[in-house]
């Protein structure tokens, strides 16, 4: 399920994060001394990132150790961290495994949420089963979770990819693609499902058949965590502390983080029935022992993505899953 704020929220926040380099540089540059940037950490819009965002907002987060960076979709985050852009970044389950197996070295250091229903992929009215869907085109995002959900789909249904014309067009175009005509069905994700379902398209597959495999999690690159653990100790405890005011003023958190989207703040608290965010004991216990329970939810998405040739290998579990974080943030203590 992805992901919270729109577009042009994000276009607004990548402005103004470039203009927060060009005056870091400047500055490092007429001073001559050496000086450690924030920790920056990008996200695509998804309401199960947005306890960061709030965050953010509310002033929970020290500008001087975290830069939050709002960027318009998951294929632009991955491209800024391939990039070197991003130090940390928010992302499904699946894309982590891609991205790891291209050879960008990050860790998962925190299990954020579970989609229980926010990806979901919308049809024509005329169509009232993914059985239906033989022979008509698909609109499906260059992304890992839109290929896992399509293909779960598929299986499903008794069909497989060659009985479908899929065709990649990116998600904040997915409702024109189907009003076009251009599709006859969409993998989508809230918010931007429900405006989807909104217009008059049909609901006929979504993440509640996939429990425990769209999964969102936090990585750091491993530079990072090895020279900076004090960062990202940081940017921790402000995802927690989001998602803290997140829980305990839902109301106010969804007045302030609807703004900028197409959703009013009714229309965005029900996109959250199909989220589950995990607390911070249970995104440790899927951190912890050997090996951890996280890796037998991963392992099965890993051979669905084998299964569909978007993964090569098995990865390689102990390089991809680091807990020391979270132990820091359960015990209350500091990075050494």
């Amino acid at each position: 399920m992805k992901h919270g704020a729109s577009p042009s929220r994000a276009d607004g926040a990548g402005r103004v994060w470039r203009a927060l380099v060009a005056t870091a540089l400047l500055a490092l540059a007429a001073c001559g001394e050496p000086v450690v940037p924030p920790l920056t950490v990008g996200m695509n819009p998804w309401v199960g990132y947005d306890p960061l965002v709030l965050a953010r907002d509310r002033g929970l987060t020290d500008a001087e150790q975290l830069r939050v960076v709002e960027l318009a979709s998951a294929s632009e985050t991955l491209r800024h961290l391939r990039n070197g852009l991003l130090d940390a970044a928010m992302l499904t389950l699946d894309e982590t495994l891609r991205l790891a197996e291209s050879g960008v070295a990050v860790r998962i250091v925190a299990v954020l949420d579970e989609s229980t229903g926010g990806d979901a992929v919308l049809a024509a009215p005329r169509i009232t089963s993914p059985a239906q869907l033989k022979g008509e085109f698909v609109a499906v995002e260059d992304s890992a979770v839109g290929a896992l959900l399509l293909q779960r789909m598929l299986t499903k249904a008794g069909l497989t990819r060659a009985d479908v014309k899929v065709t990649n067009i990116e998600v904040a175009r997915h409702l024109q693609a189907l009003q076009s005509g251009q599709a006859t069905a969409a993998v989508s994700y809230e918010p931007l499902a429900g405006a989807i379902e909104a217009a008059g398209f049909r609901r006929i597959f979504d993440s509640r058949e996939l429990p425990g495999e769209v999964l969102d999690v936090l990585v750091v690159r491993v530079d990072v965590l090895e020279q900076r653990p004090e960062a990202v100790d940081a940017l921790l405890r402000a995802w927690y502390a989001g998602l803290e005011l997140f829980n305990s003023d839902l109301r106010g958190a969804a007045e302030s983080l609807a703004r900028g989207t197409d959703l009013t703040p009714a229309a965005y608290k029900a996109v959250l029935g199909g989220l589950a965010f995990h607390s911070p004991e249970a995104s440790a216990n899927e951190l912890m022992g050997n090996p951890p329970p996280l890796v037998d939810k991963a392992s099965t998405v890993a051979d669905a993505l084998q299964s569909i040739g978007l993964l090569q290998r098995t990865p390689r579990w102990q390089d991809l899953i680091d807990g020391a974080p979270m132990q820091r943030l359960q015990a209350g203590g500091k990075a050494p």
